[in-house]
């Protein structure tokens, strides 16, 4: 569906989920729904499960936690967030997150919108309820994909045994 000036609504049956690494995405609204504003996802991710550290060049990104717990790095800080927790990661600075305890739940904002567009080009319809089985992330895909996004892996995923370094 694209922009609808009367406005937009989706059900839950309505919303299509994709596998993303080892992520379950559902795309709520994206580009065609907000002329380009935003891109608003609800996710799930199991625990232990990390992206490469990477920069954002066009998007800032916000996550905002409903159940689980994780660890987040941007720059040179990191932050313990549980349920309720909320995090902005400004575009143009390093930033990873790993799951410490889940599966984890959450809703994420990226703006402008495009995210949306490279996890259809590397995710896959989600083939059942859940997660998909863990595998390995594919590095030269990923970055592959993140030249012609706007998005560029800088380093490793975070261990999910480290204790944060500073608080919130």
């Amino acid at each position: 569906m694209s922009f609808d000036s009367a406005g937009y609504a989706l059900t839950a049956e309505g919303a299509g989920a994709l596998w993303f690494l080892d992520t379950r995405m559902t795309v709520l609204a994206g580009g065609e729904q907000t002329r380009g504003g935003f891109t608003f996802l609800q996710w799930e991710a199991p625990e232990g499960f990390g992206p490469p550290r990477h920069i954002h060049h066009h998007e800032e990104e916000a996550f905002y936690l409903l159940e689980g717990e994780m660890t987040v790095r941007c720059g040179d800080r990191e932050w313990a967030v549980g349920p309720a927790g909320f995090v902005l990661l400004p575009r143009g600075i390093p930033h990873a997150f790993v799951v410490t305890r889940g599966p984890a739940r959450g809703l994420q904002i990226t703006a402008p919108s495009g995210f949306e567009r490279y996890i259809a080009e590397l995710g896959r319809p989600a083939e059942r309820p859940g997660l998909p089985d863990a595998t390995p992330p594919d590095v030269a895909a990923l970055t592959e994909a993140g030249t012609r996004h706007g998005y560029e892996m800088v380093g490793p995923p975070l261990n999910a045994g480290a204790a944060p370094r500073s608080g919130a």
